[in-house]
């Protein structure tokens, strides 16, 4: 009843055996319908109003501009069925071309070698992508020239496309802008992205923007002013709702922390009569303290065992399943 957020979510990573686990979070949709990411410095009963209706989704949090920053072989297997899901889910739109090359990685990882039945038959009981009737030869294609990828090295290649795509770790939120238009907001790991669709019309880098904040839904863009001179210096977009606009803001300021800051942000003293603004802030390891830490450490990876596909298909072939995630890794 008392813990904070914090707790449950060091439980899953516990569970897991995870080391980087800065780059994840807790997800779960709030009683207003939003999908927001439980806060771990608030405690959980603060944040969900009915704990035995809430689902909370173990995602990425976090996407590095570069995955092969990422140490841990269970680190790469976690991002991997992300991107895993979102294909499935449409959430990671590109071309026919880089959507057949990303399972064919998958295939390798999971099945072994390419097998022309086994793929087929694969195949045609996995959906990877919403429009995968149409590219399963050109994932085939692909597929035959992995042979002799393990898990592991299927992981990283898989990686290696996904950080190219122009969507990779981009969640949009809808919004609107001054003149009404529709448009998509988004934070990685450079700033705030404005999109039309799915096509970047505006970047708002860090090192140009002097404050992020909101007023009701709307959610506001502070330049400094000598960048901007022939332009207004504050930007103002039109989000759904005040809650839809906090969360947006909120995942803002978690990025900037973890990507810009060289350690975990302190705490301000809690005035004494009255507070102004939101005390929220960025709470755990930045991602410079987990590079420098992985090269202090000198530490060799954990031991991460992968389970057997559980499928008729021959032995030879089964390699892994990314679908497993109960005891998935083992320390000796």
């Amino acid at each position: 009843q008392k813990s904070c957020g914090k707790g449950l979510f060091s439980l899953t990573c516990s569970h897991l055996n995870l080391v980087e686990k800065e780059y994840f979070g807790l997800e779960f949709r709030s009683q207003a319908g939003n999908h927001v990411w439980l806060e771990p410095l608030k405690p959980i009963t603060k944040q969900v109003k009915n704990p035995k209706e809430v689902l909370f989704k173990f995602m990425v949090k976090f996407f590095p501009v570069d995955p092969g920053h990422l140490r841990e072989e269970l680190t790469r297997y976690l991002f991997t069925l992300q991107i895993k899901k979102d294909l499935a889910l449409g959430r990671l739109p590109c071309s026919d071309k880089s959507a057949a090359l990303l399972v064919s990685h998958l295939l390798q990882s999971e099945l072994g070698d390419f097998h022309e039945e086994t793929d087929q038959q694969h195949l045609a009981t996995h959906r990877y992508l919403p429009n995968q009737e149409y590219l399963d030869n050109k994932i085939m294609h692909y597929h035959r020239r992995h042979s002799g990828k393990t898990p592991a090295e299927s992981d990283v290649q898989l990686l290696d496309v996904a950080r190219k795509l122009e969507m990779y770790g981009i969640r949009p939120h809808p919004a609107s802008d001054g003149e009404g238009t529709q448009i998509n907001l988004a934070v990685t790991h450079m700033g705030v992205l404005v999109l039309r669709g799915n096509t970047k019309i505006n970047t708002f880098n860090w090192s140009k923007i002097r404050k992020l904040s909101f007023k009701r839904k709307h959610f506001l863009i502070k330049l400094h002013a000598n960048l901007y001179a022939l332009c207004k210096d504050t930007l103002e977009f039109t989000m759904a709702s005040r809650d839809t606009c906090k969360a947006f803001w909120k995942m803002c300021v978690e990025y900037h922390a973890f990507f810009r800051l060289s350690e975990e942000p302190k705490s301000k003293p809690k005035a004494l009569l009255c507070s102004k603004g939101s005390s929220f802030r960025y709470s755990g390891r930045t991602q410079r303290q987990l590079l420098e830490h992985g090269r202090k450490a000198k530490m060799k990876s954990l031991p991460f065992e992968r389970k057997h596909y559980a499928s008729h298909y021959d032995e030879r072939q089964c390699r892994s399943s990314p679908d497993l995630l109960t005891d998935v890794s083992k320390q000796v």
